[in-house]
């Protein structure tokens, strides 16, 4: 015997106490009934969360290797989480805090057989950034951290040039951790390419 559809009853019914799968979302994003904190947790593969106030106040954003999530924050404010897929083997993403320093809609690699990289926020000059791109939920990248296309785009709307981004491997969610102290040449060089791009 055949089973009954799901009602949208059913289906919403389901999703008080999980996340509704991505097929009931378009670009990945998760229909959710959780604060977004626990939310972040119960994500699969290539799906995100996103619960955005519009306020004022500034982006910031963790990536979390050791989750591999990105936890997007205003203010103090958990707004979004993503899966992402890092940096792999001897091509790992390094720790450390950085600015955006460039951010480019239709961007293509200089590295990498001019792959697209739709979306992409800049990080470091010699090839780090955040950008859409397969994400299967584990390290998979050569240095890059990739986000679902959907999570990317949002991303990209509400950052600037300069938005910090923490990646740290011992991050677990939750409060926006203090900023790791960046070592005086790294923050002089992002410093001196943030003024450059203000030329």
């Amino acid at each position: 015997m055949r089973a009954a559809p799901r009602s949208m009853a059913t289906l919403a019914m389901s999703c008080v106490l999980a996340i509704c799968p991505a097929q009931a979302a378009p670009s990945g994003l998760a229909t959710i009934a959780l604060p977004i904190e626990q939310a972040a947790y119960e994500l699969t593969a290539n799906q995100f969360v996103w619960q955005d106030s519009g306020t004022g106040e500034a982006v910031s954003i963790v990536v979390s290797l050791s989750t591999q999530r990105a936890f997007v924050y205003r203010g103090s404010t958990m707004i979004a989480a993503t899966t992402i897929s890092s940096g792999k083997g001897a091509k790992g993403t390094p720790v450390g805090t950085y600015p955006i320093l460039q951010k480019n809609e239709a961007h293509r690699s200089n590295l990498y057989n001019d792959a697209p990289m739709p979306f992409m926020q800049r990080l470091t000059w010699d090839g780090i950034a955040i950008h859409a791109g397969r994400n299967p939920g584990f390290p998979d990248s050569h240095g890059c951290i990739r986000v679902p296309a959907g999570f990317a785009k949002r991303l990209f709307g509400v950052t600037a040039l300069g938005t910090t981004v923490i990646v740290t491997d011992d991050f677990e969610g939750g409060a926006i951790p203090d900023e790791p102290l960046v070592d005086a040449e790294t923050a002089k060089a992002n410093a001196g390419q943030l003024a450059s791009l203000d030329r």
